[in-house]
């Protein structure tokens, strides 16, 4: 009859004492957490695949089984979505990349060079920021419809573009509103991340001969670039969802050059109710454009946020 040794011994008390209580419920409160914000996407998605009768008739977390499961809300709501895809794409890039890189050059002058009244016209930029959108949906639709009708003066030029209706002048006031609202807040963002870059690299340039164009160019330009990210899906964010502007500026929803903050609330409505499946369909493809610049530069975000960016 063999005996145990001690090297083959349980120790109960030992494996007692390595459970940390404290851990295990940290993990059970981060599961907890997970599960609470994850279970409106699961919600969704389910909802997005059943038929209106099965989301009648089942629990919203529940899976489509059998005749309740369909690809056919998906479809129809990218039909309708898919012109007001091409119009906030074609109205929201554009008007991305003008107000940050705007707002990029326009921090480099407020943080880099000094020039009086500097501090006056960040002011301004301050005050930019927290002026309301309602306070110039009056003056903005004014503007643009009676005293400067840029849409109508360009609707011959877009005609002839390739990909191009003239309609789609229809959306360059709308791109121009982005880009000059976009700029303060851009400003500011860069001015803090400026502000944070040593200032040796601007001396030695200057030293070495370089215009203030130049150091922009060659020096805070390609060290800007996380901040880039940070700053493109802020504002890409903002304007890709952004409607009172665009539900001002375009006549309405059933317009041609309407934009998919605009046609989305009136997805899977009808005269006999609202089909939920089709329209968290439509929700879903309306999120993919965001989703993907996430994608696209979580990199550069990731290192903005860590350089003091965020």
């Amino acid at each position: 009859m063999s005996q145990s040794t001690p090297d083959t011994n349980i120790d109960v008390a030992s494996l007692v004492e390595d459970v940390n209580l404290a851990r295990i419920g940290q993990y059970v409160l981060v599961i907890l957490f997970i599960g609470f914000f994850l279970a409106p996407l699961e919600t969704g998605i389910m909802t997005a695949l059943k038929t209106n009768e099965a989301v009648a008739r089942t629990i919203p977390l529940a899976p489509p089984t059998g005749e309740g499961f369909t690809w056919g809300n998906l479809q129809f709501a990218l039909e309708q979505l898919s012109g007001a895809f091409f119009n906030s794409l074609f109205m929201a890039i554009p008007a991305t990349i003008g107000s940050v890189l705007f707002g990029s050059m326009a921090a480099y002058g407020l943080t880099m060079v000094r020039w009086r009244g500097q501090m006056a016209l960040l002011v301004l930029f301050l005050v930019g920021i927290f002026l309301p959108y309602q306070a110039v949906l009056v003056p903005l639709a004014r503007f643009w419809n009676n005293i400067f009708p840029l849409a109508s003066m360009l609707a011959p030029t877009f005609s002839a573009l390739p990909y191009l209706q003239d309609y789609h002048s229809n959306l360059v006031p709308l791109i121009i509103t982005h880009i000059a609202y976009g700029i303060p807040i851009c400003t500011i963002l860069f001015r803090s991340y400026y502000q944070s870059l040593p200032s040796s690299l601007v001396e030695a340039a200057k030293i070495d001969g370089a215009s203030v164009s130049k150091i922009y160019r060659r020096i805070v330009l390609p060290v800007s670039k996380p901040m880039f990210g940070v700053v493109f899906i802020y504002q890409f964010t903002q304007i890709y969802n952004e409607f009172l502007f665009a539900f001002t500026l375009i006549t309405g929803s059933d317009t041609p050059e309407a934009v998919v903050t605009l046609i989305l609330p009136a997805v899977g409505a009808s005269t006999s109710g609202i089909d939920f499946g089709i329209r968290m369909s439509a929700a879903f493809l309306a999120a993919i454009p965001t989703l993907i610049i996430y994608v696209a530069f979580a990199e550069q975000f990731a290192k903005g946020l860590r350089t003091g960016g965020g």
